[in-house]
């Protein structure tokens, strides 16, 4: 495998320092405005129902593994931490997929010194909004298949302990994913290509997609963490994926 997990971990870092650009910060505003209002539904429903979702959880386990609950406790919470980070991250990113990819667009103008760039009025937001969300719902249906996958690996004794790792990784790659996908889409570049392009640099991608996951398992970061992973998949394709992607676009038939 080709690439580096620090440096992909370094490229969300990166983009939280491009939150501060006096450039890109009006069209930080909406994606954050959505990321706190959602992220904090959901992590105020998930400390009500958290004790319950683990009693459900366990009780799937056989009477003969009832006696490493104290352990298998930790480790649901865990689960369910990483499985509402994930939704959490999803559910904001359909919201705020329109507003995701013209921050996007901005980020990287700046970075190539590029000036003017893209409509930024809300009836040309609103005009491109149905296939920018059209394009989330298809990252979900790729998603169901390995999710239900790694839900049924879970489900066999041997790998319960590994439960949140395999759950962490799945997610990992898909945020990955989800994120460089808006400035790879401003060049309309499909989700195969995407795909393609990201799996050329996959430790780097998985370093990336991590170090998001962390970010939206962390209170109070991970209502920043949706902008600044744009910000940050946007220097991961401007410094690494562009020439590899620029390569497979014209290969591949869209």
């Amino acid at each position: 495998m080709t690439g580096s997990p620090s440096v992909g971990f370094r490229y969300l870092l990166r983009g939280f320092g491009l939150l501060a650009q006096p450039s890109l910060r009006r069209f930080v505003a909406i994606p954050l405005l959505l990321n706190f209002l959602i992220f904090g539904f959901f992590i105020g429903a998930g400390f009500e129902l958290l004790g319950e979702w683990i009693q459900q959880l366990l009780a799937l386990l056989p009477d003969w593994l009832q006696f490493v609950r104290w352990i298998l406790w930790p480790l649901a919470a865990l689960l369910i931490v990483v499985a509402v980070a994930y939704v959490c991250s999803a559910c904001a990113n359909i919201v705020g997929a329109p507003f995701n990819a013209l921050l996007a667009e901005k980020a990287e103008a700046l970075l190539l010194g590029n000036r003017g760039g893209a409509d930024t009025s809300l009836q040309a937001i609103l005009k491109d909004a149905p296939r920018c969300i059209g394009k989330e719902f298809r990252k979900i249906l790729l998603y169901l298949p390995r999710a239900l996958l790694v839900f049924v690996l879970t489900l066999l004794p041997p790998l319960y302990p590994f439960a949140p790792l395999l759950w962490f990784a799945l997610g990992a790659w898909m945020l990955a994913l989800e994120y460089c996908d808006y400035p790879l889409d401003n060049h309309r570049y499909t989700l195969a290509q995407v795909r393609q392009s990201i799996a050329g640099e996959r430790l780097t991608t998985y370093g990336f997609g991590s170090a998001v996951m962390l970010g939206s398992m962390v209170p109070l970061l991970n209502l920043f963490i949706m902008p600044a992973a744009v910000c940050g998949a946007t220097l991961y394709w401007v410094e690494r994926l562009r020439p590899a992607a620029d390569t497979i676009k014209h290969l591949q038939p869209r």
